[in-house]
């Protein structure tokens, strides 16, 4: 049996992991495509933004998978290949597993290429690792992670190039010197030709240098500051939230946690579209505009806030939504006065 291609695509938290998998699900060239999801916390969101059709995608939400859940990676991959075997699912041709943006990535590749389960199905494709324009030098400078993200790609993708340029911030010339033999692109809102990721050429760790060839040799896991300082929240409410009330509860984050915030995400029932959910992003200062979804994309229709932070106070979170929605409600009933 010929193994099936397998690709990774790892990149620190907010750095577009879901929005380029997403783009490249609708490409043709990645048809019959198995996705595999991991997030850091106890709740996932990822695999609901992620606009497939025919593939099959599977979550695994119980933490960091270069650690906790490294097992169950390898049991999953091997779960999707006796399913497909047994016509349980599609005929997919390849694997695509997208990390939690804290994980060391040297342990997933040591066990897809050694792993004596996975021996012979599967074959280790590509590494790809998406990087932010503008947080990118900053992320590299505070996080060991990102570091060992991008030394052990084949292909860098750097996103959010409308915001900086990667080019003129020394970026490009940076990640030229942490990888210089990586295939270096650039994403437009996204989107990055899956011919130049996807190319059937086998992953060759010798050519990413001495260091990834001993972080791949001897298994060793760099948590950095996410093995118990970090910490994942979501915030939760079945009421619809007022417009006003979610634009003033991101901005207060904006201003009072700055770096210290490392991701934001979130699907919110906004009052004034029912129906319609908002998806929201942010990294440290910098929130996107909410994008607006046509239907929810599961039966659960309550408002999911996912806040990843160092030293985070989830009742400091809570309260803080709740004086905003208060402080706003109060002030629609003395207009109606």
């Amino acid at each position: 049996m010929t193994p099936l291609p397998v690709s990774v695509i790892t990149g620190f938290l907010g750095s577009g992991k879901t929005t380029v998998l997403s783009r490249l699900l609708r490409d043709p060239a990645l048809a019959r495509t198995a996705v595999i999801i991991n997030e850091f916390g106890e709740v996932g969101l990822d695999h609901l933004l992620v606009e497939a059709s025919d593939e099959e995608i599977v979550l695994l939400d119980s933490g960091c998978v270069c650690c906790k859940v490294r097992g169950d990676l390898v049991r999953t991959a091997g779960d999707l290949l006796a399913r497909r075997a047994a016509g349980a699912i599609g005929p997919f041709e390849r694997i695509v597993i997208e990390t939690t943006g804290l994980a060391d990535p040297a342990p997933i590749l040591q066990a897809l290429m050694t792993d004596p389960a996975l021996a012979g199905a599967l074959c280790l494709e590509s590494v790809i690792t998406t990087v932010d324009a503008a947080a990118g030098a900053a992320t590299l400078d505070a996080h060991p992670e990102s570091v060992k993200q991008a030394a052990v790609a084949d292909r860098i993708v750097v996103t959010k190039t409308d915001l900086s340029d990667p080019a003129v911030s020394g970026l490009a010339g940076r990640l030229r010197i942490l990888n210089p033999t990586a295939l270096q692109l650039t994403a437009v809102h996204g989107a990055v030709d899956a011919n130049r990721l996807f190319d059937g050429a086998l992953y060759d760790p010798a050519a990413r240098g001495t260091d990834v060839l001993r972080w791949l040799g001897d298994g060793a896991v760099t948590h950095g500051r996410h093995d118990g300082t970090v910490t994942s929240f979501c915030l939760r409410r079945s009421a619809p939230l007022r417009a006003v009330t979610l634009t003033l509860f991101l901005q207060v984050l904006a201003e009072h946690c700055g770096a210290g915030l490392l991701r934001l995400k979130g699907l919110v029932n906004v009052r004034e579209s029912p129906g319609r959910p908002a998806v929201i992003h942010g990294v440290q200062h910098v929130f996107h505009p909410p994008a607006w979804l046509d239907a929810w994309p599961d039966g659960d229709h309550t408002t999911r806030i996912v806040v990843i932070a160092p030293g985070l106070d989830a009742r400091w979170l809570e309260a803080l939504l709740d004086a905003l929605d208060d402080e706003v409600s109060g002030l629609e009933r003395n207009q109606d006065v």
